[in-house]
C-alpha cells in the first residue's frame, strides 16, 4: 500500500503505470470508509490493472452551516479497509495541495445541478465537479467508479465527462445497504440508536412506492405524497425534498412510462439523508 499525499507525486506514480499500458480503476470517497465504498473498490480491481482511491474531505463542496469540520475521518482505518481489498494506492492530499493560494477556476454544470439536492445546497455540485476534474487530471483512470446511492452525482459526473470529452470510463455500482435496509453512508456514524431507527421509514417509504407502481400506480404526484406522508409520520424526520422524476435527466414528469427516479432526502434528526430508487430497474433494497 503507497499513500501519496502531493499532486506531483500521484502523477509521477500514474506515469509509470502509463508507461507499462496498464489500466487505473479510481474510486474517489471522503474517506472515513465503510463496507459500500469496498464495494466499489472490489469492482475497480475486477475492471482495471491497478486500484486507486482518494481520500479527501473536499471543502468546496459543503456549504455554509454544513459538518466540514466534523465529518467523520479515520485515516489508519481507512488505510486497513482499502488494503484488505487490494487497492494498491490512496491519494490523500490535503485541501491547500488541492487548492492552493490563488486558486480560482470552477466547474459548473446546467439544468441537472438545480433540482434535488442542488436546491437546498447550490454550490454543492460545483465543488464535486471541481474536485472530481481535477483528480480524474491527476490520476487519469480508465474506469472510475461511483455509488448511486448520490444518484444525482452520478449523472452530473457522468455528464460532465461527455461533455468535456473526457476519456474515462464512469461506472455506477448499486447502493449498499446494511442489514436492515439502511443506505450505507459515511453520515449514519451522527445517528443516535433511536435515530438510526427512525432513518429506516426512508428504505421502507422507497419499498412501499415500488409495490405501488408495481401494481399499476403510475402517477407521480400520488406516488409522493403516499411516501411523503409515510416519512412524516415519523417524529424527528423532516423532509427536505421528496421527488419522483426522469431517471435520466432528472426533469419533472406526471406519469411514469418506462421507468422513473424516486430521490429523497430527508433529516433525521440532525443529520441529513438520501436514498433513492429507480423505478421499472430490478435493484437491490
Amino acid at each position: 500500500m503507497v499513500i501519496i499525499d502531493t499532486v506531483a507525486g500521484m502523477k509521477e506514480y500514474v506515469a509509470a503505470i502509463k508507461a507499462r499500458k496498464e489500466t487505473i480503476g479510481f474510486v474517489p470517497t471522503m474517506g472515513y470508509l465503510h463496507e459500500g465504498h469496498l464495494d466499489l473498490m472490489r469492482l475497480a480491481k475486477k475492471l482495471a490493472d491497478h486500484t486507486i482511491t482518494s481520500i479527501f474531505v473536499n471543502p468546496t463542496q459543503f456549504g455554509v452551516n454544513e459538518d466540514l469540520d466534523k465529518y467523520p475521518r479515520d485515516m489508519e482505518g481507512d488505510k486497513k479497509r482499502s488494503e484488505s481489498v487490494g487497492v494498491e494506492c490512496i491519494f490523500a492530499p490535503t485541501a491547500k495541495e488541492m487548492y492552493p493560494r490563488g486558486y480560482a477556476t470552477y466547474i459548473n454544470l446546467e439544468g441537472i445541478t438545480n433540482t434535488l439536492c442542488g436546491i437546498s445546497r447550490p454550490t454543492h455540485f460545483r465543488g464535486v465537479a471541481t474536485v472530481v476534474v481535477k483528480l480524474f487530471n491527476i490520476v487519469e483512470p480508465d474506469f472510475a467508479i461511483f455509488g448511486e446511492k448520490d444518484f444525482q452525482q452520478l449523472l452530473v459526473i457522468k455528464r460532465m465527462v461527455k461533455d468535456l470529452n473526457m476519456k474515462v470510463q464512469v461506472v455506477g455500482h448499486p447502493i449498499v445497504r446494511e442489514s436492515d435496509g439502511l443506505a450505507m453512508s459515511s453520515r449514519n456514524k451522527y445517528l443516535s440508536p433511536e435515530e438510526r431507527k427512525k432513518a429506516l421509514i426512508l428504505n421502507k417509504s422507497l419499498k412501499h412506492a415500488r409495490e405501488l407502481f408495481k401494481d399499476g400506480l403510475k402517477d407521480t404526484l400520488k406516488l409522493k405524497d403516499v411516501i411523503s406522508q409515510m416519512i412524516a409520520s415519523v417524529q424527528g424526520c423532516v423532509i427536505d425534498y421528496v421527488e419522483v422524476i426522469d431517471a435520466e435527466d432528472l426533469s419533472p414528469i406526471k406519469t411514469i412510462k418506462d421507468k422513473a427516479l424516486i430521490a429523497l432526502a430527508v433529516k433525521v434528526g440532525t443529520t441529513r439523508l438520501i436514498d433513492n430508487t429507480v423505478l421499472g430497474e430490478q435493484l437491490r433494497l
